[in-house]
């Protein structure tokens, strides 16, 4: 379609892979999208595959920036997909210099910082409406429907909405599985949409980034399944992508759990080899599941899980100093296990915990950010966008989003009736799993602590009385003590022979 004046109802900046599938499904529900890349080779490229179709009928490339917001339908929406930091600031920049106006939207749909996110938001406020929106799904969830989690001004919520909830993915409203089954041109329109408003200025992207903290999280204790039972017990790819494949049948259901099966079921098209063998023990990461990370630590949340998935990718690329230890340091001498079926099923037990102990950990942090930053969070609402659409779905979602449903006040997952019950059930076989675990050598960071969590959670007393009376016998740093209001602060002279305790002012 050629560029007319006022003709387009969104527009689309970046055109790599998540710009131009997030543009052809916003054009596959009805909506004209005017397409802008900096490279316009990008755009060309875009408009000349779709040339012909009903997708292509609605996507209008522009070959400047001032023509771009020409084209655009007033007042505004421009959807920004450009890597996250000065890029993002550059188009907002070019997007003032071509005329863009204070009622009009520009959405920031990258993986930008949310702290980045909350100065652009005040920083913009008098150019335009700033929104950061999480988008998780991947190119294919980008293309057929996402995840999306918007932040910002409610004001632009009300206007985004209809875009939003056309093009999000659609769940179940009874069960709460994605309905699949979207083409090209043919989007699903029924099922509930998985966006929803999240809060203000930051929060969208704050809460794509636990989402991604729970990501890494879950991929690490999965590889820590497969570990686990291809070397206790000698199974091969093969077996183990029956494994996984029957476990997506039940309480594990989950895209990961999904892609697994696939994966370890693909042999490798070049030596006929299982494909995960040939695949180099060297994991890359982008960085949000690390802001989790310092985050957690930043704001005094016991995230451990998602910490030790962050340090397992990183332990993961030390190869050559991995390959060099494995010749001077000794391990256990073990043999082969032979209940194969019971071992199996105490490494789903103990990855079913363990994955809920990451969610539990991911929303107490969340919890913890609306206090920091003044957010208001509705967490049975981010558990149900996360039912479809993300890369962390799973049917293990549905229960969260019963659960805050049930009490909005919960202060932990695991204090939910029904969790508790099925730690409860499963801590046997769980804590069997990573005895096994340490007994043979074999690394559970995940599995491990997700149970120090747990157990730390469940302790009505920890050693910290200990720690507490050792900062203050090096650093003054006072203590509480048991018999007396909580708050209240006291002090031992500790070097000298009389040790008087004195009370200190708060």
């Amino acid at each position: 379609m050629t560029a007319q004046p006022n003709s387009c109802d969104v527009g689309m900046i970046g055109l790599a892979v998540m710009g131009r599938n997030l543009a052809m499904n916003i054009a596959d529900h009805g909506f004209t999208v005017a397409a802008y890349n900096r490279t316009a080779q990008l755009m060309h490229e875009l408009i000349e595959q779709q040339r012909g179709t009903v997708t292509g009928e609605r996507l209008v490339g522009c070959e400047s920036i001032p023509e771009f917001v020409q084209t655009l339908k007033k007042p505004r929406v421009v959807i920004v997909l450009v890597k996250a930091g000065p890029a993002v600031d550059a188009v907002c920049q070019t997007l003032i210099d071509a005329g863009l106006e204070p009622d009009d939207i520009v959405v920031d749909a990258g993986n930008s910082l949310w702290t980045d996110t909350i100065e652009r938001e005040r920083t913009y406020r008098n150019a335009f409406l700033f929104v950061g929106c999480g988008v998780s799904g991947g190119e294919l969830g980008a293309r057929f429907g996402p995840s999306l989690m918007p932040g910002g001004d409610p004001k632009s919520w009300d206007r985004l909405k209809p875009i939003w909830q056309a093009i999000a993915a659609k769940v179940d409203p009874k069960s709460g599985k994605p309905i699949e089954g979207a083409l090209p041109g043919q989007p699903i329109t029924e099922g509930d949409p998985c966006t929803t408003y999240i809060g203000a200025n930051g929060a969208g992207h704050y809460v794509k980034m636990v989402h991604n903290g729970i990501e890494y999280a879950d991929m690490q204790l999965i590889g820590e399944a497969y570990q686990l039972m291809r070397s206790a017990l000698g199974m091969t790819p093969s077996e183990l992508a029956e494994v996984f494949a029957e476990w997506n049948t039940g309480e594990l259901d989950s895209y990961l759990i999904e892609i697994t099966a696939d994966i370890l079921a693909q042999n490798d098209p070049v030596t006929g080899d299982p494909l995960v063998d040939v695949i180099l023990d060297r994991a890359g990461q982008k960085g949000t599941g690390r802001w989790t990370a310092v985050n957690a630590l930043e704001m005094g949340i016991p995230a451990m899980t998602i910490a030790e998935a962050v340090f397992a990718r990183a332990i993961s690329a030390l190869k050559d100093e991995r390959v060099t230890a494995s010749k001077v340091l000794g391990g256990p001498q073990t043999q082969r296990m032979d209940d194969r079926d019971g071992f199996v099923e105490m490494v789903r037990d103990a990855l079913y915990c363990s994955k809920l102990c990451a969610y539990a950990q991911g929303f107490q942090l969340m919890a913890a950010a609306q206090q920091e930053y003044n957010w208001t969070l509705n967490f049975g609402e981010i558990a149900r966008i996360w039912r479809g659409g993300c890369i962390i779905r799973a049917s293990l979602l549905q229960r969260i989003t019963e659960a805050y449903e049930g009490d909005g006040e919960l202060a932990n997952l695991l204090l939910d009736p029904y969790f508790s019950e099925q730690t409860a059930e499963r801590q046997h076989n769980w804590r069997t799993a990573v005895t096994t675990a340490i007994s043979r050598g074999i690394p559970t960071p995940g599995f491990s602590s997700a149970l120090a969590y747990y157990d730390s959670l469940r302790s009505e007393t920890l050693p910290a009385n200990l720690l507490q009376a050792q900062r203050d016998y090096f650093g003054a740093h006072t203590y509480e003590r048991v018999d007396q209001p909580r708050g209240k602060a006291f002090h031992i002279d500790w070097p000298h022979p009389g040790r008087p305790q004195l009370e200190i002012s708060p």
